[in-house]
């Protein structure tokens, strides 16, 4: 059959090229473990590169952490993937500590998070991912500069807390953030390196579960940095 002219049936080779980087990525991710179809198909949409710092966007498609800017790392997306299926955040009120590159941001809200409150200790990752954010069509994310340890009362509460980074503890004034039936998923420092932690707010008390599930993620530092 004859087709329409300038239609040549095939792809662009630039398209056919990240289509099948995409499926790279996504196979990759498989292989690791990540089995959550909601999760792999958000990483699959979301592009990594956008948020990539521009010296590393050809590094962005490996499981692999990426320096940013004031001494932080973009987790590896393994790790980010791990934590989402643990969360379990669909249609979820979602507070995120630590913003970084905005990337995990974005996949919450391609999950299909009903709202997404994102608080970023430094000024310059704060300012830099509501920019990607806008620019990507992610704008229903509001990014707030805060010590995401101790959120501002004005926050509210959530039915899902999303901890980027390990901590020693979580604190008690996080944990008292979520609503009945909520939960917290983050990492704990340990001996043995930081483990996948979960926390669920039930009626007599927070559950609390330490996995043994390793995560290869960078600590989280509580407060509101002096500079940058």
């Amino acid at each position: 059959m004859d087709r329409p002219a300038g239609e040549s049936g095939t792809e662009p080779a630039g398209e056919s090229a990240g289509a099948v980087e995409n499926a790279a990525f996504v196979l990759g991710l498989r292989a690791r473990g990540v089995r959550d179809a909601a999760v792999l198909g958000a990483m699959e949409r979301v592009p990594r590169e956008a948020f990539a710092p521009l010296a590393f966007r050809d590094l962005a498609r490996r499981d692999i952490a990426l320096p940013l800017p004031c001494g932080q790392t973009m987790t590896a997306p393994s790790v980010i993937a791990t934590m989402l299926a643990a969360l379990n955040a669909q249609g979820a009120r979602v507070l995120e500590i630590g913003t970084g590159s905005g990337y995990a941001t974005a996949l919450l809200l391609r999950l299909g998070c009903a709202e997404v409150v994102s608080l970023e200790r430094y000024a310059t990752l704060a300012r830099n991912a509501r920019s990607r954010l806008d620019a990507l069509g992610f704008g229903a994310a509001m990014v707030g500069l805060a010590d995401g340890c101790a959120p501002p009362e004005e926050a509210g509460t959530f039915d899902r807390i999303l901890v980027n980074g390990a901590l020693r503890d979580l604190p008690p004034a996080l944990i008292d953030r979520l609503n009945p039936g909520g939960r917290l998923v983050g990492a704990l420092a340990t001996p043995a390196g930081p483990r996948l932690v979960a926390i669920a707010q039930e009626a007599d008390g927070p559950w609390r579960q330490v996995r043994e599930t390793p995560l290869r993620i960078a600590p989280l530092t509580p407060g509101l940095a002096a500079v940058l």
